[in-house]
């Protein structure tokens, strides 16, 4: 599907994770906070750009943005809405609660860099089981930025030992979507105690001769509403992105 053709499909109440959707479309996850708390995340993306990459900003109020020629209140396949730091409710829609104040940032995502995974012939075990990535908090914190702090918080692919180097070249030339892992093998160094039970996700296998490759992912601006608590913040549900207009290719650097 076409990036507007998807958003049609979620708008009329199709709800599934979007990895493999709208192959070559670049997919962004999505913030919005009220102004007065907009600025903290600002700089709390300038200071954490591995995990929280802003490929675009609105304007208060704004429903659209340059990269996203749709509805942001309706056009993504599953909302999260967090009033001070606690998860009350996932949506379909957020019309209802959209005020004149909110700004939205688009925050890029993993999912860009899978094509290209695939192409170089690195397996994407989530797209095989047809399941959602899996996401971990992790041990390491996030620099704050004024009211705002938070644990990075990571995607997870299993790589055959062999096409690691492969996976960390491919995926650095896309540093607008998280680029190179952060962290590759041990689960216990980032804190993680099992894979089998992520933090947001799902579970996926890993095989004899994988190694556990770990990305800075964009749920981590989640994390850091549900630990600093501001008194509104609307996200995608993990996995539930919003296809945006824009094409993979346009991250990618030589």
């Amino acid at each position: 599907m076409t990036p507007s053709q998807a958003r049609a499909e979620f708008r009329a109440g199709l709800r599934t994770p979007t990895a493999g959707c709208s192959a070559g479309w670049t997919q962004a996850n999505l913030l919005v906070l009220p102004r007065a708390q907009a600025y903290d995340f600002l700089l709390f993306a300038q200071r954490n750009p591995r995990s929280c990459p802003v490929l675009d900003v609105t304007e208060p109020g704004e429903t659209a943005a340059s990269i996203f020629d749709g509805d942001l209140r309706t056009d993504l396949p599953a909302y999260r809405v967090y009033r001070d730091g606690v998860l009350v409710e996932e949506l379909g829609e957020v019309t209802g609660l959209w005020r004149d104040d909110l700004v939205s940032f688009l925050i890029g995502c993993s999912f860009t860099f899978e094509a290209a995974l695939l192409e170089a012939g690195v397996p994407v075990r989530h797209l095989e089981q047809g399941r959602n990535v899996p996401m971990y908090r992790t041990n390491r914190e996030c620099r704050p930025a004024g009211e705002l702090s938070g644990p990075l918080v990571v995607s997870m692919r299993p790589i055959p030992a062999e096409l690691v180097a492969t996976a960390v070249r491919v995926t650095s030339r896309y540093p607008a979507v998280h680029g190179a892992p952060v962290h590759v093998g041990s689960p216990a160094e980032l804190g993680v105690r099992d894979l089998a039970a992520p933090d947001f996700g799902d579970p996926v296998e890993v095989r004899p001769g994988e190694l556990p490759v770990f990305w800075a992912c964009g749920v981590t601006p989640q994390a850091a509403v549900m630990r600093s608590a501001p008194p509104l913040a609307i996200g995608h549900a993990p996995g539930h992105m919003a296809i945006t207009d824009a094409r993979d290719s346009d991250h990618l650097v030589p």
